[in-house]
């Protein structure tokens, strides 16, 4: 994804308690759907209820969970250097009144989000289901290592966001609803864009899709992870050792501290595990589930290749 987008995703996932936007915006991501981030794309592969790795009436689910409205309208690097009203003369209409304000973005990525009426669907019995699905997941239906599953997807009545291209962008809008008086008209079904310059993206969506959710990750046990690294620390601290005994080298001492260094918890415990270590009597022990965190959001940003 373009990181343009990157400062809103950040403060979405802030302000709202967690909830991250669906990659692409717009996209309806519903609770028990999985995926995974590939080179900064969200890849839906399937959902656990309609795959028949889980059963509805095993679920419990909550309905219409009403959230702070206030948490879902949240600027960054923004600033209203104009709001007033003004008259105009229509060949039908004749002269008429109309609201209209100046929005000034201060950097590239600042932006402006305003959502309306948010509610949830959600997993309620999330703990219930956890286990059995590590050890399907992982097991006996798939062999995923890294995976998502969403567990709470959040609808808005409507919602309108505008992103900042280039620094000091602006964007005009008015409206010539009756009575609007000075209050602020962006997000209204009535505001129309007057001029803008610099705006990446401004759009305005109604409909009541899911395009925010809440997730979990599957991640390694801690325990196992410690012992993997303390390990490997070990083999890399007598590797050098061996090395000049094997091929005959006369090598200085390895300093310690470039050994720890080297040795960090991206390298993969699954990978050394010899064969049959990790079956689904063992699965409990090596995974469990985490909430998705900014981290994982800056995966959205981290793309390779092109």
């Amino acid at each position: 994804m373009d990181r343009v987008y990157r400062n809103f995703y950040r403060n979405c996932y802030l302000r709202t308690g967690g909830f991250i936007p669906t990659e692409p915006l717009n996209t309806a991501f519903y609770p028990g759907d999985f995926f995974q981030i590939v080179n900064g794309q969200m890849v839906m592969l399937g959902n656990i209820f309609r795959n028949g790795i889980v059963e509805a009436v095993e679920t419990s689910f909550g309905r219409q969970i009403r959230h702070n409205p206030s948490s879902w309208v949240f600027s960054d690097g923004l600033s209203k250097p104009y709001s007033g009203r003004g008259t105009g003369h229509g060949p039908i209409v004749g002269e008429f009144e109309f609201s209209k304000q100046l929005l000034a973005f201060e950097a590239r990525g600042s932006f402006l989000f305003k959502g309306n009426d948010p509610q949830s669907v959600k997993i309620q019995n999330w703990a219930e289901l956890q286990q059995q699905l590590i050890i399907k997941m992982t097991q006996t239906i798939y062999s995923f290592r890294e995976l998502y599953v969403v567990t709470e997807s959040v609808t808005l009545s409507d919602w309108t966001l505008a992103v900042a291209g280039a620094p000091k962008a602006d964007l005009e809008i008015a409206t010539d609803t009756e009575n609007f008086g000075l209050v602020d008209i962006f997000g209204h079904h009535s505001a129309k864009t007057i001029q803008s310059k610099d705006i990446e993206y401004h759009h305005r969506e109604t409909g009541g899709r899911p395009c925010f959710f809440r997730a979990k990750k599957l991640v390694l046990q801690d325990e196992k992870l410690d012992v993997f690294i303390s390990e490997l620390i070990d083999r890399r601290e007598s590797h050098h050792e061996w090395a000049g005994s094997f091929f005959r080298y006369d090598l200085p001492p390895e300093p310690g501290y470039l050994v720890r260094d080297t040795v960090t918890a991206k390298a993969s415990v699954l990978d050394m595990m010899q064969s049959n270590q990790l079956n689904p009597n063992t699965a409990l022990l090596y995974f469990r589930w985490s909430d998705v965190s900014l981290d994982d959001v800056e995966k959205f940003f981290q793309t390779y290749g092109y």
